[in-house]
């Protein structure tokens, strides 16, 4: 069978994928906490911290993740090209590659990519897949989602905004299936921090059952607050809403996450795209979809299935895999 891997590795997670190169589809699958940022303080250490060793030792971590698939299958998965996106191309990553300039065409012949021979105790070809960068901004693997993403889409000739939750948000520009334009928001960021390093954090519970109803009401609070006041002053309210029973701590929780969201959202109201689409998996769907409702767009909003999100990067390397060849 013609196979490939596929991996996508991000600051804090590891997801490995065995794929079937005749269709795409996922045959075995590893995912890891063993992000680029834990793997970089590892190896930054006084013991591994040297130029020649970094590579070597990136690609040991990776060569335990392909075992435990072979062990999964019972086979052998040696000389199986590899392909891998994500931050592994960043300053903190196996190898720094710089990034591909706007415009950015999503058919994918202005990527910037490296093939790594196959190593002494790495018998895989890698094939590391690099980001994009604006004059103010930058992204590392938003860019190959975005690719896995489109032809499954409609047209994208007329503006489009992709949105991609997480610790630095992406919201993207496409036009004519190229991306124009993109913005990060330090929303998962600055909610770590307020959360747990601020004076908020005693005032703060975790909870994330927003089908509760006394949840789901706090929550929306702090989105429509988020469009009413300034965050600087509005995060204040997460101490004072505990200190005069206003909110308990859980309740405090969601209100927090609802005023940071809404404030990442607060854009939009500029924005000319006819379509938003929504690409997140299911730990942060539901708050985003949620704040859309409450702040009541009249611009279209389209969302997708967590499995059909978490795929995109795979769908890309598939698309690449065929165009430089096997």
């Amino acid at each position: 069978m013609n196979i490939f891997l596929s991996c996508d590795w991000g600051t804090s997670t590891l997801r490995l994928n065995l794929v079937n190169a005749e269709n795409g589809k996922i045959l075995a699958h590893e995912h890891s906490d063993q992000g680029i940022a834990k793997t970089f303080a590892i190896w930054n250490t006084a013991d591994n911290a040297n130029k020649n060793s970094r590579i070597p030792f990136y690609l040991d971590i990776l060569q335990r993740h392909i075992k435990n698939i072979e062990l999964k299958l019972n086979t052998s998965l040696s000389g199986v090209k590899l392909f891998i996106s994500g931050m592994a191309s960043s300053t903190i990553g196996l190898i720094e590659l710089p990034y591909s300039e706007l415009p950015f065409a999503l058919s994918g012949p202005g990527l910037n990519l490296i093939q790594l021979p196959v190593q002494e105790n790495f018998d895989h070809s890698v094939i590391i897949i690099s980001g994009v960068k604006s004059l103010d901004d930058v992204m590392r693997g938003e860019e190959t989602q975005l690719i896995g993403c489109v032809d499954a889409l409609e047209d994208t000739s007329k503006p489009q905004l992709f949105i991609f939750p997480g610790t630095h948000s992406k919201h993207i520009d496409v036009a004519a299936n190229t991306i124009t334009g993109f913005k990060t928001y330090m929303t998962g960021d600055f909610f770590e921090l307020l959360s747990q390093k601020s004076i908020l954090h005693n005032s703060l519970e975790k909870e994330t059952n927003l089908e509760n109803p006394e949840y789901l009401t706090s929550f929306k609070q702090g989105v429509i607050d988020s469009f009413n006041s300034n965050l600087l002053n509005s995060a204040f309210k997460v101490r004072t809403n505990n200190l005069f029973d206003i909110y308990n701590k859980k309740q405090n929780f969601t209100y927090l996450s609802g005023l940071l969201i809404g404030t990442e959202l607060k854009d939009l109201k500029a924005s000319d795209a006819e379509t938003i689409h929504l690409i997140c998996g299911s730990g942060l769907e539901k708050y985003y979809r949620i704040a859309f409702e409450e702040l009541k767009f009249l611009k279209r909003i389209i969302t997708y299935s967590p499995q059909w999100v978490d795929e995109a990067v795979v769908r890309a390397h598939h698309k690449i895999y065929n165009q430089i060849g096997n």
